[in-house]
């Protein structure tokens, strides 16, 4: 098995790619080694130490480092103990725990036609390309004009991402969208 990495703009991320599909639907996040224990793969990789954060997409792995810690470091551990997992045949996840929702809250009422063009949007534009850094965006809601969105993986903490916010999505959604006023950024 190969596995190969790469950077993402998160200097304190890494980007790790199987070869082989890691969720076959929605994502997982994992900001503690308490959240890892619902996925035998993530506990693997809290185990190495100075791990701070495991994300998984589809075909990927995020993990994110502590500042200390230089990947020269830890990197070689990582990999194996994603291919040590890979080749034990154990699962991923350990019964349900991937967002399949695409990380939408749902939302009726008066707005519930913006929302759902801003999910659109989120699922069409933005989520293909964060994923390609190694990250997420879910939608967590949308009151008097400002859209709530949480950065996972890659995404959260990187110094890009008030920018990503700010000039992307917020740009793209004000664009298409003309209720939409700010795009702000929600802690998990």
């Amino acid at each position: 098995m190969f596995i190969q990495t790469e950077s993402t703009p998160n200097p304190a991320t890494l980007k790790f790619l199987p070869g082989q599909t890691v969720l076959d639907a929605g994502t997982a996040d994992f900001t503690t080694q308490e959240a890892a224990s619902a996925s035998p793969l993530a506990s693997r990789i809290f185990k190495v130490g100075h791990v701070t954060g495991v994300f998984f997409g589809s075909d990927f792995v995020t993990v994110t480092k502590d500042e200390d810690t230089d990947w020269d470091h830890v990197k070689p551990a990582i990999l194996g103990a994603i291919m040590e997992h890979f080749q034990s045949g154990e699962p991923v996840m350990a019964g349900q725990g991937a967002d399949t929702s695409g990380g939408h809250a749902d939302h009726d009422g008066p707005d519930s036609e913006i929302v759902t063009q801003i999910k659109e949007l989120l699922d069409t534009r933005v989520r293909p390309a964060v994923a390609q850094d190694g990250g997420d965006i879910t939608f967590h809601g949308f009151d008097r004009g400002i859209v709530y969105l949480h950065m996972q993986g890659a995404c959260a903490g990187c110094p890009s991402s008030t920018l990503t916010l700010k000039m992307g999505i917020e740009n793209l959604l004000r664009h298409y969208i003309p209720e939409v006023l700010e795009v702000r950024p929600v802690a998990a």
